[in-house]
């Protein structure tokens, strides 16, 4: 045999063992995807008849639960979740509702005493709250390298748990947890709906990181770094893929804004299913105040308040507010003791105590402590207090998904001074009826600017533009946000019903 005859055989036989091997890996592929899927199916089954059986010991009654780990924090995500359960409370009179909730040591009642408390909602009847055990795998504090990916996995974990808990007819994911949708979708049956408050990431995210721009969530040595920002932008693409395989298995989707909108449909790609719902803002409780009255008050005080109306969280950019009233201070000298600034949020654990604590040293270092005041986790009717005595409302967000705080602000009164970007620039502090109705900045020198600017404008100026703005936020009315949440989920409450009967 010829050399060349010894290395063809030698090829064939290379051939049929990598053929062989192909179809043994092929079939063990086969094999395993036939075991998952039998043992998928076989959880599906155990989970509906659960199902089935609670939704008789009820009477036959359906069940629609929420997943909001955090439901009893006192954010604007939470009115959007107490509004929504007393809307469809109102109208499905025969349907049980459930909250899936990580929050311990407290109970039920004192989570709905909190919530009418906080927000002025009262609910038409009780809901049942299932506590869950495991919230922290959903805390960003625990994942201190790859967090997107880390708290997605670890919702899926609590979801497991919310599923194996209570398995609804209906599943509402209204906190952004989307990797749980395809866990009540194909593991429980449920039909399975969303309401989007901000994505998981977004292609401003990538842009920070692939511009290398140092962020709260783009650390300087990220920024500094071409490799590792590289890496990292490789890293957002995989999970904005991820994202959104999971947010197409919503069978509803409705987002708070314009901006959310934009990047929901160009990650999750379901236009015919998707809708923006405002999110419901207490505009009445603060026009009963009339604006001549407040502005009378306001012309005899000594001290005009700047007050800002936000969570104690990184986002949320409260640095930013101290350094640019700093430099209003700075400019202003003579007027120091006629300014403060208040800032007013709620603290939903110890990483945002933490935070309030590095704001008032951030105060002491830039010599402002005695001018600036913190307010936390205080009454709807302080809150109403503060907002309706100010001058300025304070909001500094970079892509704000959309901003109950500001809407809050123009409704009380106050004039609004906002970052010039996502909801408050393209849903809120817009044009109305041929006028402006606030202000928008991007940095500290554009806000103190601002603010200098809003202190030297006549009575009658900040009246006009006070009343402009409050005219243009009854489109943001709790009444608006039931009439379009009600229509949104028509169809699904619909089936529901129907299969009731």
């Amino acid at each position: 045999m010829s050399g060349q005859d010894h290395l063809s055989l030698c090829l064939c036989h290379l051939i049929r063992l990598l053929c062989s091997l192909l179809l043994q890996c092929f079939f063990i592929c086969f094999l395993l995807t036939g075991v998952l899927f039998l043992f998928i199916m076989g959880i599906r089954a155990w989970l509906q008849r659960r199902r089935r059986k609670a939704r008789r010991d009820r009477d036959g009654r359906p069940a629609v639960a929420f997943f909001h780990p955090y439901c009893n924090a006192g954010g604007g995500g939470e009115r959007v979740l107490w509004c929504a359960i007393r809307a469809l409370q109102g109208r499905y009179p025969d349907v049980d509702f459930v909250i899936y909730t990580g929050d311990q040591g407290v109970t039920g009642e004192q989570i709905v005493d909190g919530a009418r408390r906080r927000f002025n909602i009262r609910l038409p009847r009780p809901v049942r709250f299932i506590f869950l055990k495991h919230r922290l795998l959903v805390e960003a504090s625990i994942y201190p390298h790859f967090t997107l990916l880390g708290q997605s996995v670890g919702s899926l974990i609590l979801g497991w748990e919310a599923l194996v808990a209570f398995t609804p007819d209906l599943y509402i994911d209204s906190m952004g947890y989307a990797f749980t949708l395809p866990v009540f979708r194909y593991l429980g049956g449920c039909r399975v709906a969303s309401y989007v408050h901000y994505p998981t990431i977004s292609t401003d995210m990538l842009s920070v990181v692939r511009d290398r721009n140092p962020r709260f969530n783009n650390a300087d040595y990220i920024s500094n770094n071409p490799f590792l920002s590289a890496i990292k932008v490789v890293y957002y693409c995989a999970f904005a893929l991820l994202y959104g395989l999971v947010g197409s298995c919503s069978d509803m989707i409705m987002v708070n804004s314009t901006w959310t909108l934009g990047h929901i449909l160009a990650l999750w790609r379901a236009p015919n299913r998707t809708s923006i719902v405002y999110p419901p803002c207490d505009v009445q409780a603060f026009l009963d105040v009339p604006l001549e009255e407040e502005e009378d008050k306001d012309g005899a005080q000594k001290c005009h308040s700047i007050v800002s109306v936000a969570q104690f969280r990184p986002e949320k950019d409260h640095r930013l507010q101290v350094r640019a009233f700093r430099k209003l201070l700075d400019r202003q000298p003579g007027r120091r003791e006629m300014v403060k600034l208040v800032l007013i949020g709620g603290c939903r654990n110890q990483e945002d105590e933490e935070r309030v604590l590095m704001l008032r040293g951030l105060c002491q270092e830039l010599g402002v402590a005695d001018r600036v005041e913190f307010k936390l986790n205080i009454s709807f009717e302080e809150l109403k207090k503060e907002l309706v005595d100010a001058t300025i409302g304070l909001h500094t967000m970079w892509n704000e998904h959309f901003g109950i705080g500001v809407v809050e602000c123009m409704a009380a009164g106050t004039v609004i001074l906002a970052h010039r970007s996502g909801g408050p620039m393209l849903d809120i502090v817009v044009s109305y009826d041929g006028g402006i109705t606030g202000f928008l900045a991007d940095d500290d020198e554009g806000y103190a600017d601002a603010m200098e600017r809003i202190f030297a404008m006549t009575h009658a100026a900040r009246l006009e533009i006070r009343r402009r703005a409050r005219q243009s936020v009854s489109r943001f009315s709790d009444r608006e946000f039931e009439a379009s949440f009600l229509a949104a989920m028509e169809p699904l409450m619909g089936t529901l019903e129907r299969e009731n009967l």
